[in-house]
């Protein structure tokens, strides 16, 4: 059954006449009447009766009447959502984000994205670098925002500098004076696995000034908890400087300036080189590189 030939079925169901139908299609009368004997020899039934002058639906007329015009709409809400998917205004994108993004960065940017785009739905997975990278390079997600590695494997967008420093309460002995990194060693930490890039760092760093790696009490894979344990068990800890500040979940805490443990970063935004990626996410890609370090670096 041609689409075409609905489309004219039902502009003469609607006038139910053949001469008004054409003018209203730009096409000859001979030409609708071929589409309506078409569609009755596909049927085995007859679609119209006459009455005086006019024309009129039979009942298996009406039944496909109504066919047509569900089958008309469906086709038009189908246009529009593979355009408005081909424009990545609609979609759903998978992303996963580092906690310090997830925090400082995600909120403010949904807003964004959901006024410009309200049909994309999101799909947000917070969690460890390590942990992100592998659901990525296993085609679970479709992009990730947080710090970017030294290694090429993902494609990857800048988005802003960041740097990593050691972090106590303010109530610390530490805080009262200058520090060195000998002086770390004496007390206990909260950190992340050792897989974790910024561990990782920070145990390289002692190892390389010939000290012993940080004493770890408590190891966490959740980021988000860090300043709250920080606070509540006076053990040190190894963290975004983004997360100081008044009106941050961190304001109770301090920096323990020292050259030697400030590890600089970027965050930025990673997909896979050779994976899809689908417009809505291009439409995200696009707003973390216009918007992402304005975001990053305003008030929270």
């Amino acid at each position: 059954m041609d689409l075409r030939d609905l489309r004219y079925f039902e502009a003469i169901a609607d006038h139910q006449n053949m001469r008004q139908a054409a003018e209203r299609l730009h096409v000859t009368q001979p030409a609708l009447t071929k589409c309506i004997h078409r569609l009755e020899e596909q049927l085995d039934a007859e679609l119209f009766e006459r009455v005086g002058r006019g024309i009129r639906l039979t009942a298996v007329g009406q039944v496909l009447l109504a066919r047509a015009r569900y089958l008309r709409n469906a086709m038009e809400e189908t246009r529009r959502e593979v355009r408005d998917f081909a424009q990545g205004i609609a979609g759903h994108v998978r992303i996963g984000a580092a906690a310090t993004v997830a925090q400082h960065l995600l909120p403010d940017l949904c807003r964004e994205l959901l006024i410009q785009a309200p049909q994309v739905t999101l799909e947000i997975v917070i969690g460890m670098n390590d942990v992100l990278r592998e659901s990525l390079r296993s085609g679970q997600l479709d992009l990730i925002v947080g710090p970017l590695p030294d290694n090429e494997e993902f494609a990857a967008q800048p988005i802003v500098e960041d740097e990593v420093v050691v972090i106590a309460p303010r109530s610390h002995p530490l805080t009262r004076g200058k520090i060195s990194l000998q002086q770390l060693c004496n007390y206990r930490w909260v950190l992340p696995a050792p897989t974790v890039a910024t561990r990782h760092w920070l145990d390289r760093t002692f190892e390389l000034n010939g000290l012993a790696k940080p004493n770890v009490q408590i190891e966490t894979n959740s980021i988000i908890l860090l300043p709250r344990l920080i606070a509540e068990t006076e053990l040190l800890s190894f963290i975004s400087r983004r997360n100081l500040g008044p009106g941050r979940a961190g304001d109770a805490l301090v920096e323990l300036p020292l050259a030697k443990t400030t590890m600089h970063r970027r965050f930025g935004t990673l997909y896979r080189r050779d994976g899809y990626l689908s417009p809505a996410a291009q439409h995200l890609l696009g707003l973390l590189s216009q918007r992402g370090a304005q975001i990053l670096d305003g008030p929270h």
